[in-house]
């Protein structure tokens, strides 16, 4: 049996602006129906990569296969299988919700029904008004339906939801959500890493040009990034904290020394994805690789004393890139 090649394949990727290398050996692919997020700091050439994998951005070196077709020789008919929707949005404040969307929907050859994708965006209420007196969050949405009007095979969100409130941004989820269930294969880039956990089976961590980490939203970073850590106040008034894979066997330990009393403030925590990326970008940056311990962070707050860490790591995934890129030669 045949299986389906993937939706994007990156090999080797490279991008160069003269002495400065923005991309440097990327590869990663995305599955058909697949949601993979693409995370980094600013400046990690997150957003080179994507302009080149929409065909914006010419690459200096490296594969890459977009829906089957090298962007850099994409026509128009590869295209009209894409969906973007960038982080600011240009859309004609001076005409309404149905008369944007019944515009854009004339540039694709099979179009999704203008009224289907209202409903879907959730806008049918505000489908008559001027664009310009939407909400912030109402605008997304119009971004979203401009994003996926055509029916796209692939669809890139770059920063989705900056500047949503807390309700906008789970009512943004719940649509990405019904996107994916339709079978949309999408490419996220987000600062928010709860988002990135919410919708993405798999991310990807680029620092300094570089992919450092990828996999399984719950596995990225690998076993030792998310042992748990079991934190309590001693008798003396002490932060202390241990790294352990048996926290019940800690907590019980605890508990009977203290002749069954529990310990003051004491508390299990599994590291999130958001503590397992900072943990990686700090260690990369810094120490130049990804984290042999993440006892350092830990040590780094004042008041904690780590007591045991059972959890060492010792991947080593190279050396980091210590140059700085201007915002005038790569947006990230």
């Amino acid at each position: 049996m045949t299986s389906t090649p993937p939706v994007v394949q990156v090999r080797d990727l490279q991008k160069s602006y003269g002495n400065v290398e923005a991309v440097r050996g990327v590869s990663f692919s995305i599955a058909a129906g697949e949601t993979f997020a693409l995370l980094g700091p600013n400046g990690a050439g997150k957003s080179t990569t994507i302009e080149i994998l929409e065909g914006y951005r010419d690459r200096t070196g490296g594969e890459v296969s977009v829906l089957g077709v090298d962007p850099q020789r994409g026509g128009r008919d590869w295209k009209a299988r894409l969906g973007i929707v960038l982080q600011t949005s240009g859309e004609n404040g001076n005409v309404t919700v149905t008369e944007q969307l019944r515009h854009f929907a004339g540039f694709y050859p099979n179009p999704r029904d203008v009224d289907e994708v209202i409903d879907a965006t959730g806008l049918r209420e505000k489908a008559t008004s001027r664009i310009s007196k939407l909400s912030g969050g109402q605008r997304r949405r119009v971004d979203v339906a401009l994003g996926v009007i055509g029916r796209p095979e692939l669809l890139f969100l770059d920063e989705p939801t900056t500047g949503f409130d807390p309700e906008a941004r789970h009512q943004f989820w719940d649509l990405i959500r019904g996107l994916k269930a339709e079978g949309t294969t999408i490419l996220l880039t987000t600062h928010y890493l709860d988002e990135a956990a919410q919708l993405a089976g798999r991310a990807g961590i680029i620092v300094g040009g570089q992919l450092i980490s990828s996999g399984l939203i719950n596995e990225i970073g690998g076993a030792d990034a998310r042992v748990p850590v079991v934190r309590w106040r001693d008798v003396n008034g002490l932060v202390r904290e241990e790294r352990t894979n048996q926290p019940a066997r800690v907590v019980a330990e605890l508990a009977q020394s203290a002749n069954g009393a529990e310990p003051e403030d004491l508390e299990v925590i599994r590291p999130s994805l958001e503590d397992v990326y900072l943990s990686l970008v700090h260690s990369y940056e810094v120490a130049g690789q990804v984290p042999a311990d993440s006892r350092e962070a830990a040590e780094g707050r004042p008041g904690v004393t780590v007591v045991r860490d059972e959890g060492a790591a010792s991947a080593d995934l190279g050396q980091p890139d210590t140059s700085r890129l201007s915002e005038t030669d790569v947006r990230a």
